[in-house]
């Protein structure tokens, strides 16, 4: 494969069917496959994709981590270097919401300030199609936010609501210009769905603590 330079490593954690594959399917594609059953994520998916930031363009490169907890222990490697974290917070699951805060107390441990966080509620078109869903309100959602310095944000990849400027308050906030490194990695466009090899180590060395997330 050819290489491509990737300004902004993200990448993407939170427990399985928390959304992350759809919300990076959205992103990439633009496009949401309802009648399709996504299959858990193995070890990580890459993808990329460039945007326009003040005219210029920014490469995303977006890593989406099995959510799985038999996975945790290769999340690490995954995460290690990125710039960005999406944190998936399933809105119609309780328990989604504990495994975030996993997350959050991994990426700090880990990585410190060098990572930002982009706390990111999912599947919000169901929660106001039906508000009985919700299992994870608003304002617990954005007070713990504001308590670990995190972006927060309620996307629906079934609609795309939100996705957009997600991903551009990223490149804007983690610009290379504005101190985040560039890092040159493997160019696999197109988003597999299914298992990536896992010698194909982005991060270099591990670092402490796991994760590991499955998408959906």
């Amino acid at each position: 494969m050819s290489t491509a330079r990737v300004d902004i490593k993200v990448v993407l954690l939170g427990k399985e069917y928390g959304g992350k594959t759809s919300l990076v399917e959205r992103f990439l594609h633009d496009r949401f496959a309802e009648s399709i059953a996504y299959q858990n994520t193995i070890g990580a998916a890459f993808g990329a994709k460039k945007v326009m930031i003040n005219g210029e363009p920014v490469t995303l490169g977006v890593w989406d981590t099995a959510g799985s907890e038999r996975y945790q222990a290769m999340s690490r490697m995954y995460y290690r270097g990125a710039v960005a974290a999406i944190i998936c917070v399933n809105l119609t699951e309780a328990e989604s919401f504990l495994r975030a805060k996993y997350w959050v107390d991994e990426l700090q441990s880990c990585e410190g300030d060098s990572c930002r966080l982009f706390l990111v509620g999912t599947k919000c078109d169901l929660v106001t199609q039906d508000k009985s869903l919700r299992k994870v309100e608003a304002n617990v959602l954005q007070s713990y936010g504001q308590e670990v310095g995190a972006f927060v944000i309620e996307t629906s990849a079934k609609t795309g609501q939100n996705v957009g400027k997600l991903f551009d308050k990223i490149a804007k906030d983690c610009h290379p210009k504005a101190g985040a490194p560039a890092n040159t990695l493997t160019n696999n466009i197109a988003l597999h769905t299914k298992e990536t090899e896992t010698s194909s180590k982005p991060g270099g060395s591990r670092c402490c603590g796991g994760g590991g997330g499955d998408s959906k």
